[in-house]
C-alpha cells in the first residue's frame, strides 16, 4: 500500500508555483552560463556606462549649475544618480535582442518541447539580465567613485540607505527588462528588438531629472519629466545617497520619491510581464 502510494505521488503533478520557480531558476542559470561563454558581451555593456559617467562630468561638470554651485563635484553628485538609473533601464535593449534571437533561432520551440511552465522562459531570462546589471552597477560605482562621486555629500545618509538606492535601481531595471521582452517578442530579428528598445529610452531618461535640473525646462515639459517614472527612481536614489536633488516640486512623485518609485516599478512589471506571457503565448502556439 505504501508502495502504491508513493508511486501515485512521484506521477502527480508538481506545484505549478514551485515548477514555475525552478524552471526559471534553470533558464535563469543557462543564460548565465551563456553570458560567461560570452564575456563581450558583459564587457561592451559596461562600456557605455563608463563611457557617459566619464563624458558627463568632464565635459558638463563646470557647465552645470546644481543648488547655486557651478562646481564641477557639485554636479557629479548630483549626476551619478541618473547615469545609474540610466544604466539599468537600457538593459531593455539586450533583454529584447536576447530574447528576439532566441525566438530566430527556434530555441523558444525547443523550450515549447519542454515539461516547463511557460512563464520561465521569460521570467529566466529576466532574471539573468537582472544579475547582469548588478555586475554592471557595481563596476559603475567603482568609476563614479573614482572620478569624486561621494554619497552624503548634501545630506543624512546610512549603509542601509545606499543599499535601498541599489535596491531600487535594480527593481526599476527588472520592471524595464519586461518592457524589453514584449519588445523582443513582437519583432522578427534581433536588430529590430535592439533599435525598438533603444529608441523610446532616450526620451524617457533625457526628459528627465536625470542630467538637469527640471527648474530650467518650460513648464510643459517639466510637468511630464516630474511625473516621469524614471524621474522618481532618479529623485529617490538621490535621496537615499544623499547627494544633492532637485529644486522642490509640488509634483507628487517629486515629493515622495521613494514611494513613487516602488509603485512605478511593480505597475510596470505587473502590466508588461503579463502581456509579454501572453504574447509568447500566442507566438509560440
Amino acid at each position: 500500500m505504501s508502495a502504491v502510494t508513493d508511486t501515485v505521488a512521484a506521477a502527480a503533478p508538481a506545484n505549478p508555483i514551485s515548477q514555475s520557480i525552478r524552471d526559471s531558476l534553470v533558464v535563469a542559470k543557462r543564460n548565465l552560463i551563456r553570458m560567461t561563454r560570452i564575456p563581450e558581451m558583459v564587457i561592451f555593456g559596461l562600456i557605455q556606462p563608463i563611457m557617459f559617467v566619464v563624458l558627463f562630468s568632464y565635459v558638463f561638470g563646470g557647465s552645470m549649475q546644481i543648488g547655486g554651485s557651478t562646481s564641477p563635484e557639485a554636479y557629479r553628485n548630483f549626476l551619478m544618480a541618473g547615469i545609474f538609473a540610466q544604466t539599468v533601464t537600457f538593459a531593455t535593449a539586450g533583454a529584447g535582442a536576447g530574447i528576439a534571437d532566441d525566438m530566430h533561432k527556434g530555441l523558444i520551440d525547443r523550450f515549447r518541447s519542454l515539461p516547463m511552465a511557460r512563464g520561465a522562459v521569460l521570467t529566466g531570462r529576466t532574471l539573468a539580465d537582472l544579475v547582469q546589471t548588478a555586475l554592471t552597477v557595481f563596476v559603475l560605482s567603482i568609476v563614479a567613485l573614482l572620478v569624486g562621486w561621494r554619497v552624503g555629500s548634501d545630506g543624512d545618509t546610512n549603509v542601509g540607505k545606499v543599499l535601498a538606492a541599489f535596491g531600487l535601481l535594480l527593481l526599476t531595471g527588472y520592471a524595464f527588462t519586461w518592457i524589453g521582452a514584449l519588445i523582443g517578442l513582437s519583432v522578427r530579428t534581433p536588430e529590430a528588438a535592439t533599435s525598438g528598445g533603444l529608441i523610446w529610452l532616450f526620451p524617457v531618461t533625457f526628459i528627465s531629472n536625470s542630467f538637469v535640473d527640471t527648474t530650467h525646462m518650460t513648464p510643459w515639459l517639466r510637468h511630464i519629466a516630474e511625473w516621469n517614472p524614471f524621474s522618481a527612481t532618479v529623485q529617490a536614489c538621490r535621496t537615499l545617497f544623499g547627494n544633492p536633488g532637485v529644486s522642490p516640486s509640488d509634483a507628487w512623485p517629486m515629493a515622495h520619491p521613494v514611494l513613487a518609485s516602488l509603485i512605478y516599478s511593480v505597475v510596470i512589471i505587473a502590466i508588461f510581464r503579463t502581456l509579454a506571457v501572453r504574447k509568447y503565448r500566442s507566438a509560440t502556439a
